[in-house]
C-alpha cells in the first residue's frame, strides 16, 4: 500500500481517537481511545520520521491554529419537488439529513453516508449548491466556528429505515415546512434549496 494511503489511515485513527476521547463515559474506553490514539501517532512516526514529541505537538486538540469545522448536508428532492428532512432526536426538529464530515472523507462520501445511516436511502451525488459561512447566517450562537456545504443528491436505491439518533424521516412541500432545528438548517437556506430545484441553472452560492 502507498505510504499516503497509510497515512491517511493514521490520520483517520488519530481522528477517531479524538472523538473518542471526547464522548468517553468510562475508564475502560478513556484507556483504549489513548491506546488507539498512540497507535496512530506511531504509525505517523514510522511514515514521516518525525518524533513523537513533535507529532503528539502538532495533533494535540489543544493546538493554537484552529480551522473551522465542516458541516455537510445532503439535498434530496422527490418527483413532486418535495425535500427530504429527518427529525433530530436532540431537539424533536427536523433538518437535512447530514452532520460533520469525517476524516478521509470528501464532501460526496459525507453526503452519501450522512444521507444513507439517517435516512436508509442510498443516494448519488450531484452537484454542489452551497457553501455558507454559519457566522453570516441566523443561526443560534455556537461555540464552534463552521462551514456549511449543501450537496444536492438523487436517490437510488434503498428502503426508509429508522437511525439512532433520527425519530423519523419524511417529504415535504415548500409550503408545509416544519418547525427546523435552526442550529442545523434554517427557513431561508430550505426555501434557497427549492430555489435550486425550480432554477437547476442557478450557480452554487459562497457565503
Amino acid at each position: 500500500m502507498h505510504s499516503t494511503a497509510i497515512l491517511n489511515y493514521a490520520k483517520r485513527l488519530r481522528a477517531m481517537a479524538h472523538l473518542g476521547l471526547t464522548y468517553a463515559n468510562n475508564e475502560y474506553d478513556t484507556e483504549r481511545y489513548h491506546e488507539l490514539e498512540q497507535i496512530g501517532l506511531e504509525m505517523m512516526q514510522l511514515l514521516t520520521g518525525q518524533p513523537l514529541e513533535a507529532l503528539s505537538v502538532y495533533f494535540n486538540s489543544n493546538k493554537e491554529y484552529i480551522t473551522p469545522k465542516t458541516d455537510i448536508r445532503a439535498v434530496i428532492f422527490n418527483d413532486q419537488n418535495e425535500i427530504l428532512l429527518v427529525k433530530e432526536k436532540a431537539d424533536g426538529k427536523w433538518s437535512l439529513p447530514g452532520g460533520w464530515a469525517d476524516i478521509g472523507q470528501s464532501p460526496t462520501e459525507a453526503a452519501v453516508k450522512e444521507a444513507l445511516e439517517e435516512t436508509g436511502f442510498t443516494v448519488k451525488p450531484v452537484k454542489l449548491l452551497a457553501v455558507l459561512d454559519k457566522r453570516c447566517h441566523p443561526h443560534p450562537p455556537q461555540l464552534d466556528y463552521v462551514y456549511k456545504i449543501f450537496i444536492q443528491c438523487e436517490i437510488i436505491g434503498g428502503t426508509q429505515t429508522a437511525a439512532f439518533d433520527i425519530l423519523d424521516a419524511a417529504f415535504f412541500s415548500r409550503e408545509n415546512i416544519p418547525q427546523l432545528s435552526e442550529d442545523r438548517v434554517l427557513p431561508s437556506q430550505i426555501n434557497l434549496m427549492f430555489e435550486y430545484q425550480l432554477h437547476p441553472e442557478k450557480q452554487a452560492i459562497i457565503d
